[in-house]
């Protein structure tokens, strides 16, 4: 009995035993980077993902840098102007067709053209940074996540950065040759190829999953913990208050970066070149400074202590702005040098959606304070958002010592 019961066993486990032997043999025929065991492997697929965002970061910040022009060409006040693999393809596509849209309104002198092709922009936009953090959290674990967002920020602030500092000289290479809103429409179908480059990436980040799900025989059809719209009400207060930090905080970043340009050549007397190195210096910054701060994160865990201090630098910087002449790039500097541990903390899908929501409210606003008020009651504006950024943190600190 003893004899039959052991062979069982060893018939029962013979197809596992071939099923390694299998794998082993097909990792053996692999180089060592196409091994999904390896970190060869998947640090090749953390830059394709870096990269998934560059276009869109590219694209996303064409009205800030050509401010003037669009506004001139396309004869628009502030007010007009502001406004997981086959997804993340499709995404890609659908940012970069609504880029291409963009640009062909400008061609075409219709500005309705480029406000349609920005919302489909937007579409594919904000899911496609959804499907990036799908990518993230399904390849990276544990206190690699931190570092890896930093590095994915790194790189979509590089695009921003590049954006600033070569979209106004394309521009005038092209108006020595063309005229108005052609000029324009052309330069925003050179910095279309951004896009492409993207979608490309999505491409090749999409087989290089496809071969990691087969060779690691993961469950593809495996979707994680069912979410329901009646979840929300059982959110903490925590998640709350950090929903209202997040939204507080970035409207006075991301809609100042899209009006900073005129801002600072109206107060300091900047030339367009300079005004937009002043601006981009916010994404140099945070392309250096970004997988710092996630180490920092991680190594200390002090999270709220983190988003304090961003929201406090910040507020002192836009403080300055308004009130003082100091050079611009020293409350530059100091306001986005706190700003990553924060992105990084309040980097979910859930609270993104609500940011956005914001950011689209606060930019048609702060375009209307610009049309009618001008830039220093602008800069209040965003002052008062710091400081109920501030109170919430303060509440937020108080309810997890509670």
């Amino acid at each position: 009995m003893e004899k039959d019961s052991e062979s069982s066993v060893a018939i029962t486990s013979t197809p596992e035993e071939g099923d390694k032997e299998a794998v082993a043999t097909l990792a053996e025929e692999d180089s060592m980077c196409c091994d999904p065991r390896r970190g060869y492997f998947r640090f090749g697929g953390l830059f394709f993902m870096c990269f998934l965002g560059f276009g869109s970061y590219f694209c996303y910040d064409t009205p800030g840098s050509l401010q003037d022009q669009i506004k001139e060409d396309m004869d628009v006040n502030t007010v007009q102007l502001f406004g997981i693999r086959l997804g993340t393809i499709i995404f890609s596509t659908i940012v970069t067709l609504g880029q291409f849209a963009y640009a062909f309104g400008a061609l075409i002198d219709e500005f309705w053209m480029m406000q349609l092709g920005r919302f489909i922009f937007g579409v594919g936009g904000e899911s496609l940074a959804v499907a990036q953090n799908a990518y993230t959290v399904s390849w990276f674990k544990g206190k690699e996540l931190n570092t890896v967002f930093g590095l994915q920020l790194s790189m979509a602030r590089v695009g921003s950065t590049v954006n600033f500092l070569s979209m106004g000289p394309i521009y005038s290479r092209i108006d020595q040759f063309e005229d108005g809103h052609v000029t324009l429409g052309i330069s925003l179908m050179i910095a279309g190829a951004t896009c492409v480059f993207s979608l490309a990436c999505a491409l090749i980040l999409g087989m290089l999953d496809r071969r990691r799900t087969t060779v690691l025989r993961l469950n593809e059809s495996s979707t994680g913990e069912k979410i329901q719209l009646k979840d929300i009400l059982s959110f903490p207060l925590s998640f709350w208050l950090i929903s209202v930090v997040c939204v507080t905080y970035y409207v006075a970043i991301f809609p100042f970066i899209g009006l900073a340009k005129v801002f600072f050549m109206r107060k300091y007397d900047l030339g367009e070149n300079g005004a937009n190195a002043v601006s981009s210096i916010v994404y140099i910054i945070s392309a250096f400074a970004s997988p710092l701060f996630g180490f920092l994160v991680d190594k200390t865990g002090r999270n709220i202590m983190w988003v304090f201090i961003a929201v406090l630098v910040s507020l002192g910087s836009h403080c300055l702005l308004a009130f003082t002449f100091l050079n611009p790039f020293i409350p530059m500097v100091d306001s986005k040098s706190e700003i990553h541990g924060s992105h990084i903390l309040l980097h979910t899908d859930s609270m993104q959606s609500i940011q956005n929501l914001g950011l689209a409210l606060i930019s048609m606003l702060g375009g209307l304070i610009v049309d009618t008020k001008g830039y220093l009651y602008l800069e209040i504006f965003y002052i008062i958002w710091l400081c109920v950024a501030l109170t919430s943190t303060i509440g937020m600190w108080t309810a997890d010592k509670a």
